[in-house]
């Protein structure tokens, strides 16, 4: 091989000087490196990832119970409590998932992807429940106050099981980003509110332990079940405005108009999707259903147009729109230019 180079640079060129390019080993490394990483997020999906969820909620109940067994520590017996709220929802969750990755059948046509909000709003459901119970509990401690015990020990294995909950709640932030679940996120925003328990419940122990003030403990009970209270509302509104078919985020219609935009520009229509031609674009209307998101629009082009010219330009504004916003399934109804559809000459009467 080296005696063919030696040839090579003498028949191109005498005088150039023989270099050797090393960047091949460095190639393979990027390589193994991206298939590496490719292979870890494959094995992050929402199923594995609520399967890991229920094992730490699994391993945090049994931390924050020791910790409350041991120290009577109403805030951290509380945190405890809603570690099986935790787990509860990571199960729901796992089954919801499972429903919502089925693909679309005769009885279900738009596929089973709202199963996910039953989820969030269960989780919802559960977290107010548990946060009832704990303020109802941390009264009863108000009036009646005990001492902490063993302060170090219970301080400990709170921390250790925060930061599990902690690095979960990361993992499963980033995975909702990218695979859109409503299911994930709700799960994760759920254990970052009990890292903020667990923070607020640990503050308060050592403010009890070096104050003597047994009444802060059950007050930071309180506190805790309120702030809970609240994020399981909101959980449970976010459930049931996507169950009602709340529109699409605002930065994936954005990339719907931008593309619409492209097309009448790319037509000669301008930017106005009213007065633009000779096409122009209407009658929006966009949804979501966990992971999925939904368009229909209308699509006027001049009555004169062959169909076959219409329909290829209808087909490429779809390719583009799918392309544009990751998961869209988008459905546009053909209209020459002076027509509008029935359900719109309809609208004023509703």
């Amino acid at each position: 091989m080296v005696r063919d180079l030696l040839r090579a640079r003498a028949v191109h060129n005498p005088c150039a000087p023989l270099t050797f390019r090393r960047h091949s080993s460095s190639s393979v490394s990027v390589l193994r490196s991206s298939s590496f990483s490719s292979s870890i997020q494959s094995l992050l999906t929402p199923k594995a990832l609520l399967r890991l969820s229920i094992a730490v909620a699994l391993v945090t109940i049994v931390l924050k119970g020791m910790a409350g067994y041991i120290t009577h520590s109403m805030g951290l017996i509380s945190d405890a409590m809603e570690s099986f709220v935790n787990l509860a929802s990571a199960m729901f969750a796992l089954a919801m998932v499972t429903i919502a990755a089925r693909p679309a059948d005769e009885d279900h046509p738009y596929g089973h992807h709202k199963a996910e909000y039953f989820s969030s709003g269960f989780e919802g459901i559960l977290v107010v429940g548990a946060a009832l119970a704990i303020l109802w509990v941390s009264v009863q401690r108000l009036l009646t106050p005990q001492p902490i015990e063993q302060v170090g020990w219970g301080l400990a294995l709170s921390i250790v099981s925060t930061g599990f909950n902690g690095a979960l709640a990361w993992t499963l932030f980033r995975a909702a980003r990218e695979h859109r679940s409503i299911a994930l996120e709700a799960d994760g925003r759920h254990l970052v509110t009990d890292v903020w328990t667990s923070v607020a419940v640990v503050i308060g122990i050592v403010a009890v332990h070096f104050t003597g003030w047994l009444w802060l403990d059950p007050v930071l009970g309180i506190g805790v079940a309120l702030n809970i209270i609240f994020e399981g509302g909101k959980l449970v509104w976010r459930s049931s405005q996507g169950l009602m078919d709340e529109a699409m985020p605002a930065e994936s219609l954005a990339a719907v108009q931008a593309t619409l935009d492209g097309f009448l520009t790319r037509a000669g229509g301008g930017t106005d999707a009213v007065k633009a031609g000779p096409i122009r674009f209407d009658d929006i209307a966009t949804r979501r259903a966990g992971q999925r998101l939904f368009a229909d629009l209308h699509m006027h082009v001049p009555g004169d147009w062959p169909l076959q010219r219409a329909a290829t330009l209808r087909d490429e504004l779809e390719q583009a729109l799918m392309d544009n916003v990751p998961g869209l399934r988008v459905t546009i109804q053909l209209l020459p230019l002076n027509m509008e559809s029935r359900a719109v000459r309809m609208a004023p009467d509703a």
